[in-house]
């Protein structure tokens, strides 16, 4: 059932729209030209003088990439149904994402790979990254990976912070990125507390509370562990599934770890090899 009228005059939709059209630093005509419509058309939305349709509203998402739970909003907004499914966190993964994953987790071990969800909640993992957790940070790994959220297990004292070398370059990138999403993406009330959480830390240099947005957010970041007497270091690089039409598959985000010395790719190897031979 459609929203009421009310709700569809509230004004909502023209704010989102507006909202969504000058964080990506595009004027009315821009978005226009991008979503093959006209300005006139743009600026009636934008002032609530039109009402969009559906099809309107997703041609105007597509073109200013919007995620899709968002785009479930401005839908709602516009007094039209959601269009894409909204699973509940027990429904789990299609069985086609599923079976997709599973085969990238084979085909990068003995390198770790970890699935974390918008919040950073861990997903799923592959054994290579089971049998680095398990080895480096048993506590962790008996609590088993679901209980995980990567960036607060990042700055704990007792957990990332106290296994990763070279952790004011990690810490630094992962609060900055951190807060842009938050500005980016302010009505997600879990990625707020995970935020506040970590900005709760002692582990949080004070230098790195304000974000600097001249700095560039890297594709991939370079990740220094401490094993023993040796130090691994992996290049991390953060990939997403695109075109998913499902709000739990957009907001999946795949952390793959590459080992870049011989060092870190032999102790993975053996690690992961060690952990199969006990389990046979």
């Amino acid at each position: 059932m459609s929203n009421s009228p009310a709700e569809t005059r509230s004004g909502l939709f023209p704010a989102l729209l507006r909202h969504w059209r000058t964080r990506q630093g595009l004027s009315q005509l821009d978005l226009a030209l991008v979503a093959g419509v006209s300005s006139r058309h743009v600026s009636f939305l934008e002032t609530g003088r039109s009402a969009p349709s559906m099809a309107m509203v997703l041609r105007l998402a597509a073109s200013l990439d919007i995620p899709l739970r968002d785009v479930n909003v401005m839908l709602r907004a516009a007094g039209h149904e959601p269009r894409y499914p909204e699973p509940s966190p027990g429904d789990g993964l299609p069985t086609s994402v599923r079976t997709a994953l599973e085969v990238m987790k084979g085909h990068h071990d003995p390198f770790p790979l970890i699935v974390v969800d918008r919040s950073y909640r861990v997903v799923d993992v592959n054994q290579g990254a089971m049998a680095l957790l398990g080895m480096l940070l048993p506590e962790a790994a008996a609590a088993g990976s679901a209980a995980v959220n990567l960036a607060t297990f990042t700055f704990d004292p007792v957990g990332g912070r106290r296994v990763i070398a070279n952790f004011a370059a990690v810490g630094r990138e992962l609060l900055w990125r951190l807060q842009r999403e938050v500005l980016a993406d302010p009505g997600n009330r879990h990625l707020r507390e995970v935020l506040d959480e970590v900005l709760s830390m002692d582990s949080i240099e004070s230098d790195w509370r304000q974000p600097d947005p001249t700095t560039p957010s890297t594709p991939t970041l370079e990740l220094q562990l401490r094993v023993g007497a040796e130090i691994w270091t992996f290049l991390l690089m953060v990939t997403a599934i695109q075109a998913p039409m499902e709000v739990a598959v957009d907001e999946l985000r795949i952390e793959s770890w590459f080992p870049v010395d011989e060092v870190t790719a032999r102790g993975c190897a053996e690690l992961v090899a060690a952990a199969q031979a006990q389990d046979e």
